[in-house]
């Protein structure tokens, strides 16, 4: 049993109200307890606004749970041996990516950090495939960036260090309020060693306009079945043109035709994202999956 602790503040013109509530929740006695605390909190104090977003708030946090418990479990391996003939840095990011996902969660002790809820896409055999798997308003957006000339290829993060920066400073806001330490500090190389094999290497991606300008790029790391995109940012004055969801499906389709190990394309939790973010994720097939990581073959 927990106890949580509800602490509500309304001001008002001629009343100042401070309530604190404490509310015993026991979750495997009651399981529609996250689903119905909301409405009975607002319909006891309907005078407090903050309420109505605690309710929102704890229906959302039910329907994820109903959710997670269907999750199809996916098995997704690393292949680290394979990187035995790669420079040692993919070798050690590939264990430090594996000992991260399996941590404890920072906020529920009792799962790991990336396990349930992995927004993922399990690659079908063709693009072509894929591709149908994707929303229409994505594939739309796909397509007119393509028609105002917008190209997709791999780059070297180094050589576009002042157009990533260009990038990063058009808006303070993402998904939130960007730190102003992202925002003002300086784009910095890259010292990842040139990778010798395709199993396991940390690509970026760009799309560039009808001038050859940087408008929106993407980092990843692959290693084994998995490619995990990392960052994702686009220049906020052309955002509208459609460049970053042509940056996700080619990324897919450069993965596929080039990496043929990777099976699963993810950009990382799916529960842990704000409403915006899962609509995008949606968008482009990575829905929430129950994942059990491996390092290698052996493990199985």
């Amino acid at each position: 049993m927990g106890i949580l602790n509800l602490a509500c503040r309304h001001q008002a013109e001629t009343q100042h109200l401070e309530i604190v509530i404490k509310i015993p929740i026991i979750m495997s006695a009651n399981k529609t307890a996250i689903k119905t605390l909301g409405t009975t909190l607002t319909r006891v104090l309907p005078s407090i606004p903050v309420l109505e977003r605690f309710q929102s708030t704890t229906q959302r946090l039910y329907k994820d749970y109903s959710e997670a418990k269907t999750l199809p479990e996916t098995h997704i391996n690393l292949l680290i041996n394979d990187a035995a003939g790669n420079s040692p840095f993919y070798r050690d990011v590939t264990q430090a990516f594996y000992d991260d996902a399996r941590r404890r969660h920072h906020r529920l002790p009792l799962i790991r950090q990336l396990e349930w809820g992995v927004a993922l896409c399990e690659f079908p055999a063709t693009f072509d495939e894929y591709f149908m798997m994707v929303e229409g308003a994505a594939r739309r957006n796909f397509k007119k960036a393509t028609r105002l000339g917008y190209t997709f290829k791999p780059i070297n993060y180094n050589d576009y260090l002042k157009e990533i920066q260009e990038i990063r400073r058009s808006t303070t806001v993402r998904q939130g309020k960007l730190p102003e330490e992202f925002l003002n500090e300086e784009v910095k190389p890259t010292k990842n060693p040139p990778t010798q094999d395709t199993t396991h290497c940390y690509p970026t991606f760009g799309v560039f306009d009808s001038n050859n300008e940087l408008r929106a790029y993407l980092n990843c790391l692959i290693a084994g079945e998995l490619c995990m995109i990392e960052h994702i940012y686009g220049h906020a004055k052309y955002q509208s043109d459609g460049g970053v969801p042509l940056l996700i499906i080619s990324a897919a389709k450069y993965i596929l035709e080039h990496h043929p190990k990777v099976k699963f394309y993810s950009y990382g939790s799916f529960y842990g994202a704000s409403v915006t973010m899962r609509r995008f994720k949606r968008k482009f097939h990575l829905l929430p999956h129950h994942v059990i990581w491996h390092l290698d073959r052996l493990e199985r």
